[in-house]
């Protein structure tokens, strides 16, 4: 289930990756995504996100600990940070005004480019560390019944691999890994 409204829906949806963030034991272990170590997907995260929330917007996160030092504090840290910028009820009227996007209320795109992002990379942090890799199937339905029409301008990015083919009566999670580039079957 989706939560209401995008401060909700990034308090849980960052709330659930975190649990996987302290549940790692080996930050060295290898992830679904060809030669990323699980810190890189904490990494990704938290290095991808201020720049592009900078470049639509005159706000700014404050850099947190180093993800190769302590990638828990990284992400708690940095988890809070985008929190505090979606609890900001100035923020509510802010415009996004990227360079390459459309321009649109920043709980929007936090909720479109960047919770979405985080919900997609849990699974491949829990994946990496033998954790419970389970995503909300109501949510991983949206998220391929809206990406689906988009699917040659996603890869045309470079954001998402090869879609891995899944059967076409596959559970919504698998079928949301392959539309990603994931094999659903995928083991350390």
């Amino acid at each position: 289930m989706i939560p209401d409204g995008p401060a909700e829906e990034h308090r849980s949806v960052a709330s659930t990756f975190g649990e996987k963030v302290r549940g790692v034991t080996d930050w060295d272990s290898p992830t679904p995504v060809a030669d990323w170590q699980a810190r890189d997907v904490v990494r990704h995260l938290v290095e991808w996100f201020p720049s592009f929330l900078a470049d639509g917007t005159d706000i700014r996160l404050a850099p947190g600990p180093d993800v190769d030092t302590d990638p828990v504090a990284a992400w708690e840290h940095h988890a809070a940070a985008v929190q505090a910028v979606l609890d900001d009820p100035a923020n509510a009227g802010v415009t996004f005004a990227h360079p390459r996007l459309p321009r649109m209320p920043l709980p929007q795109a936090v909720s479109q480019f960047y919770s979405s992002d985080v919900f997609m990379h849990t699974w491949d942090l829990a994946r990496a560390s033998g954790q419970d890799d389970r995503l909300d199937e109501d949510r991983c339905r949206t998220m391929v019944e809206g990406m689906a029409p988009m699917d040659e301008m996603l890869r045309q990015s470079g954001q998402y691999g090869a879609r891995v083919p899944v059967a076409d009566d596959a559970p919504w999670q698998d079928q949301l890994v392959g539309f990603i580039g994931r094999d659903p079957r995928w083991t350390p």
